[in-house]
């Protein structure tokens, strides 16, 4: 059973190239718990979607990051696919408001690849976490430890590998979402 998500605000971080079905899927599940869900991105207008091997739709943006304020919001998402976080970790906006969630210690959701824009944040130390396995590396660098598994949370940070995992990324994240702020010691270090 779906936790109630009503009057929660999550933020969706994404870029061109995000992957389609990491965004749209847990969108919806976060809604129809009750969030409201916004898309956040560096443009402003529609970013076009990577569709598993070949370019896909088209998602409008609710907010640039920079007209976003991360405190208006609950709760942070982070799809995954290849380019889209490669480009939002070099994009100093975008760190920065990824980097409040983490400071804050806002619940967190992060699928695939989506780890890469946590790493540039500050965002892993001393947290269990999962992701596409090429990640493995970059993970355990920035001091998380790294295991393979289809959904793994830790303390507000929910992580997940692949789009064969959407439904129970939603779960968790639903669930995470749902308790709200955890309190734990700050693990973040600034860059």
């Amino acid at each position: 059973m779906a936790k109630n998500l009503q009057g929660k605000r999550v933020a969706i971080l994404a870029t061109i190239g995000v992957e389609q079905v990491e965004l749209t899927e847990p969108k919806k599940g976060l809604e129809r718990a009750g969030a409201t869900a916004e898309v956040i991105s560096p443009e402003s207008g529609k970013i076009r979607a990577w569709d598993l091997k070949e370019w896909g739709s088209e998602i409008p943006v609710d907010k640039t990051v920079s007209e976003a304020n991360p405190d208006d919001y609950d709760a942070l998402l982070l799809p995954g696919g290849v380019m889209n976080p490669d480009k939002l970790r070099t994009n100093n906006n975008a760190v920065k408001f990824v980097r409040h969630f983490v400071e804050t210690s806002k619940p967190i959701a992060a699928i695939c690849h989506g780890p890469w824009t946590l790493i540039e944040a500050g965002g892993v130390r001393g947290k269990r976490m999962t992701s596409w396995p090429s990640l493995r590396t970059d993970l355990s660098n920035a001091g998380a430890e790294w295991v393979d598994e289809q959904v793994v949370t830790d303390r507000g940070l929910v992580t997940s590998r692949k789009p064969d995992d959407i439904p129970a990324f939603i779960d968790k994240m639903t669930e995470e979402f749902a308790e709200g702020r955890h309190t734990q010691a700050r693990t973040a270090e600034r860059r």
